[in-house]
């Protein structure tokens, strides 16, 4: 771990497998960042940083909240969004968009694209990943002149769950 931090209780402490390979890293990411900001990071902002790594998953900021109260963190709503717009901003997470109700995020520093379908009728979302999506991705941004770091890439479709509700409702 990086010298300076200091998980609070709460949180198990990721000492053990990729989780740990990762926080060491992205706090260091995360401190440079906020140094070249002039901002400090502070416990709160680690712990944030902390759950997002320990959840792994799709999040949405009220469900971070609440799992980080449930394990005895203690940090404002508004600490939390900042820290959101602030880990976003270093390119640790991105906004991944489902719906337009919720606002989801996903840690994507040091990690594979992920790429989803979502069903317009029901939410439900299925990660998939296909080497010719990073293939084209790579493939355009040569054409340009770019260079490629990552990408996202969404299906927006119907399930067959969502189509039977949809059958359900006209009948």
């Amino acid at each position: 771990m990086v010298p300076d931090f200091q998980p609070v209780l709460g949180l198990p402490p990721l000492a053990e497998g990729p989780e740990a390979a990762a926080m060491a890293p992205l706090c260091a990411i995360f401190r440079r960042f906020l140094k070249s900001r002039q901002l400090k990071y502070t416990p709160e902002r680690a712990d944030i940083l902390d759950a997002i790594i320990a959840l792994n998953d799709v999040f949405e900021v009220e469900e971070l909240m609440l799992e980080m109260r449930k394990r005895d963190y203690r940090v404002s709503k508004a600490t939390t969004y900042r820290t959101i717009k602030l880990l976003q901003e270093a390119g640790i997470i991105t906004q991944a968009l489902f719906d337009s109700k919720q606002s989801h995020y996903q840690l994507i520093y040091g990690k594979a694209p992920r790429d989803y379908m979502v069903c317009v009728k029901t939410g439900r979302h299925v990660e998939f990943t296909n080497d010719e999506l990073v293939d084209l991705r790579n493939r355009i941004c040569s054409e340009h002149g770019w260079e490629a770091v990552g990408h996202r890439f969404q299906i927006y479709a119907i399930s067959p769950e969502g189509r039977k509700e949809s059958d359900e409702v006209t009948e």
